[in-house]
């Protein structure tokens, strides 16, 4: 049974300004995980102190961001459409969250030696955590009107670094820094480190609730119960079929195939790689997190504006040449000095670059699918996700240097930046139907 039609979907009413703000709230919730978690804390830990040594470690944790790839590029469609037509959107975004704060907090757990332990604890929460997002995005163009869908982006991103800032300047105060940290913990086989999990889970449980209690879930085209999943496989195979009447979409998916790709290896190695190649502790990995917390932050408010006016393709280009340049002073930073201004200057576009990639989709998605369609934006994220970081441990282990691994971020950037050249703004909005939004120039 075909699904019932609302001849005024949520996303026509308007925004408002409560929604976007508790929607914007659980990116300051859950950006913790990748900035702890992922980035500057607990990976820098595993590879200095659980893993058997800084090498093997940066491999074994490439592993382990390539296995939560692949599930999530197998998972996310599928359930985007099922969320779609079942209106389980909400329903799985809470299962996501639940089980990205458990497994969180189940990473305090193992100890130095135990990197089997440590690398399950990481890749459930992980996949969660991914998972999460593709139900998360899915309300973007539901809450915010078209003419403000970068902006309201952008809003997400500045306030999730915000977040993530936050977040590490109380574990570097109450945890990390202090000689008898918070709360009772003890620096012994690096149970004070290991306690920023417990940070990170907390943290993401209490900012997410306001989503839950606020935000609106539009149920107007969901299927009949006894036809759920049945409309979850048309849908699927419709999609599929109609991919050509969607060529932007998959213009754009394709080429953040590729410049995702290399985002999702700096975020998985930049804090490995400042304490395996620049010999950064872990109190300097936390100051350098913070820095790059507040002009990503800066970055992504400020651009998110400019996407409204100049449109996302442009805004993502523009975004793309500036983390060339920086991952190339990376590559070849002879010293801290210079790999700190290298840092400055990605954490200035690593925001705009994924805001811009979010509301562009936000602007090409049919008011229909749009669970499935972010599931397909995740994919598109996952699917080849994992040859960064399995180069980057190969190349790191073949060549003996981190510099060799970072430098396969240069290929991914540019390959993602050739592809987007032709793709065509205006169609992709005039197919999906989303109106209201001023033409971009150039696009």
């Amino acid at each position: 049974m075909k699904p019932s039609r609302d001849p005024q979907p949520v996303g026509a009413r308007g925004s408002d300004r409560l929604a976007i703000a508790s929607w914007s709230l659980y990116d300051f919730a859950n950006s913790p995980f990748t900035t702890l978690v992922v980035t500057f804390i607990y990976a820098a830990y595993f590879t200095q102190a659980i893993a058997p040594d800084p090498i093997h470690g940066t491999a074994l944790w490439s592993r382990g961001v390539t296995v939560t790839a692949l599930v999530v590029a197998a998972l996310s469609p599928v359930l985007g459409a099922l969320a779609d037509r079942g209106g389980y959107r909400k329903r799985f975004l809470f299962l996501a969250t639940a089980a990205a704060v458990v497994a969180t907090a189940g990473l305090y757990l193992p100890l130095p030696g135990q990197v089997g332990a440590a690398l399950a604890w990481f890749v459930v929460a992980n996949i969660a955590f991914e998972m999460g997002m593709v139900f998360y995005n899915a309300f973007l163009p539901d809450i915010a009107a078209p003419e403000k869908i970068g902006r309201v982006s952008g809003y997400g991103w500045a306030l999730g670094y915000a977040g993530g800032l936050l977040a590490l300047v109380l574990a570097l105060v109450g945890l990390v820094q202090p000689e008898v940290p918070w709360f009772g913990f003890g620096t012994e086989q690096g149970e004070n480190i290991r306690a920023t999990n417990l940070l990170v889970a907390a943290w993401f449980a209490v900012f997410s609730v306001p989503l839950f209690l606020v935000v609106p879930e539009d149920r107007s085209r969901v299927s009949q119960p006894g036809s759920i999943l049945a409309d979850t496989w048309r849908q699927l195979r419709d999609t599929f079929t109609e991919v050509r009447r969607y060529r932007q979409i998959v213009r754009l998916l394709f080429a953040r195939l590729l410049y995702n790709d290399g985002l999702v290896t700096v975020f998985a190695f930049g804090g490995i790689y400042a304490a395996g190649t620049f010999g950064f502790e872990i109190r300097e990995i936390l100051l350098f997190g913070i820095v790059l917390n507040i002009t990503s932050g800066l970055g992504a408010f400020a651009l998110g504006f400019a996407d409204d006016r100049l449109g996302g393709k442009r805004t993502i280009q523009i975004s793309l040449w500036g983390l060339l340049a920086a991952t190339s002073l990376a590559v070849f930073a002879p010293s801290r000095t210079w790999f700190w201004v290298s840092g400055v200057l990605l954490g200035i576009f690593v925001g705009p670059n994924q805001s811009a990639s979010r509301s562009l989709m936000g602007r090409f998605v049919p008011d229909d699918k749009e669970s499935e369609f972010f599931g397909f934006f995740a994919f598109s994220g996952k699917l080849t996700a994992f040859v960064g970081p399995l180069a980057f441990g190969l190349l790191t282990e073949a060549f003996g240097t981190q510099r060799a691994g970072v430098a396969f971020v240069l290929v991914l950037f540019l390959a993602g930046l050739a592809l987007l050249a032709g793709l065509d703004e205006e169609e992709g909005r005039r197919v999906a139907r989303r109106t209201g939004s001023a033409e971009p120039t150039g696009s």
